[in-house]
């Protein structure tokens, strides 16, 4: 396994925004297919600092999603995938609160329709938040 290191622009405080879990997705835009474009895969170690600064997260890459070749339609393609991730985010906090005030896997299945594995997975789970840290992505953006 190879370990990563990201270096991230310390006034868009986005570091923070990692440890609290408002950033959930790391995404890299290049015309070219600079690393870690092919070279990064689950489970292997990223290690988040700001630009000047130690290192202060240590995470895994949980997916990977490159797109290449982009055009207008590629890169809806991308904002789709992104999007629906956002979605099963909301989802999963919902399952957490109605898992609280006492509803059952099954209930909480049905009515964010997902699959019960998935709901017990999230509920009894440590670390099974619905989370990408690395999402690689290339290609030309305006063609």
């Amino acid at each position: 396994m190879t370990d990563h290191i990201a270096i991230m622009k310390k006034s868009w405080n986005l570091t923070e925004k990692i440890l609290t879990r408002e950033k959930t997705i790391e995404s890299r835009w290049y015309k070219n297919k600079y690393p870690p474009w092919d070279k990064i895969k689950p489970g292997e170690t990223i290690y988040f600092k700001n630009s000047g600064e130690p290192v202060t997260i240590k995470t895994k890459v949980e997916k990977v999603l490159q797109f290449s070749d982009l055009n207008k339609n590629r890169v809806e393609e991308a904002r789709n995938k992104l999007r629906k991730f956002e979605q099963q985010k909301i989802k999963f906090k919902k399952a957490k609160e109605l898992f609280r005030q006492g509803m059952n896997y099954s209930k909480i299945s049905r009515k964010l329709n997902v699959s019960h594995t998935t709901i017990k997975h999230w509920i009894v789970g440590k670390e099974h938040l619905p989370r990408h840290l690395d999402i690689d992505i290339g290609g030309i953006l305006n063609e």
